[in-house]
């Protein structure tokens, strides 16, 4: 096994992890609190990559881009959670379900009409455009800069979380929201406060992915299975087993993807390896959404143990 290939992979599975976590933060939030189901959070991360890359491209520089998303997504949060997603809480699932896959539609063919089809490519910044020098091999600066920022947030989130009088009534929330409400707390600003910040945090994902993905239409619809994949193992409500659990993801998807057609490559020939290698990738990380579920229904790090 080559280490200077693992060591590559590992960090992009660290890359990928990171921009999950930030999808799986405020979903699992808000489905833990609200319990409200969510198919539109992957179109707020699409949000905030048009805004981010179209502040770039009219000449802003990389940090008021990534203001922009912030801004775009938080707004476009309030905005959903005051005209639809409060109309809903008490509604059930199916309900949900069908008002947010309605939303995506909706986004995806509002984002066709005004910028077309066609993707757009947003170049890395030129502070974060070279690479680093680890074991000989050259590293990308900006992948490090994602992971770094990834970790900012979730030590943050930990933080507002854990330490922080709101972090508290959202805990609280959590467990009881009938009891913090008849406290007196203001549940409904509550609610729409967390909503905000979950389709913030996507917003600064979709930012980040930008350089590394192309901007486009629907961007948002694959990675939110995965997202909802992440929640599930981790425990739906937990921020700290959203972290884990997109960081473990990020690793299996990664690696299995690369060593997976090699391993296949011993057994069958070339092109079939390389045909079924990724297709095994993917069913691996749901495979691993199985097991969690017959061994721990409640996932890894559920939220009571947060």
């Amino acid at each position: 096994m080559n280490p200077t290939l693992l060591l590559a992979q590992l960090l992009n599975g660290l890359q990928y992890g990171v921009l999950l976590f930030l999808l799986a933060a405020g979903l699992t939030l808000v489905f833990g609190i609200m319990s409200f189901v969510n198919l539109a959070h992957g179109s707020l991360y699409m949000v905030g990559a048009y805004a981010a890359a179209l502040a770039y491209g009219a000449g802003a520089s990389f940090a008021l881009a990534m203001l922009a998303a912030m801004a775009a997504a938080f707004a476009v949060g309030l905005i959903l959670e005051a005209t639809v997603v409060s109309r809903l809480y008490r509604r059930d699932h199916l309900d949900h379900v069908l008002a947010t896959f309605g939303l995506v539609m909706f986004f995806n063919e509002a984002v066709r009409i005004v910028w077309g089809p066609q993707p757009l490519f947003v170049q890395v910044p030129d502070s974060l455009a070279g690479t680093v020098d680890l074991l000989g091999f050259g590293y990308p600066l900006y992948r490090f800069a994602i992971i770094g920022a990834g970790l900012v947030v979730a030590a943050g989130s930990y933080l507002l979380i854990h330490r922080t009088r709101v972090g508290m009534l959202i805990r609280a929330g959590a467990q009881n929201p009938q009891m913090v409400a008849a406290l007196g707390i203001p549940i409904g600003l509550l609610n729409a406060f967390l909503f905000a910040v979950g389709a913030m945090l996507a917003g600064v994902a979709g930012a980040m992915a930008g350089p590394v993905l192309s901007v486009q239409s629907g961007m948002g619809d694959a990675v939110l299975i995965t997202t909802l994949v992440v929640i599930v193992i981790g425990g739906i409500g937990s921020v700290t087993g959203a972290f884990y659990a997109a960081l473990i993801v990020g690793v299996v998807d990664t690696m299995g993807r690369v060593y997976l057609p090699l391993l296949l490559r011993q057994v069958a020939d070339r092109s079939v390896a390389d045909a079924a290698g990724p297709a095994l990738a993917s069913m691996s990380v749901y495979l691993l959404m199985a097991l969690v579920l017959a061994l721990r229904p409640q996932g890894l790090f559920p939220a009571h143990r947060t």
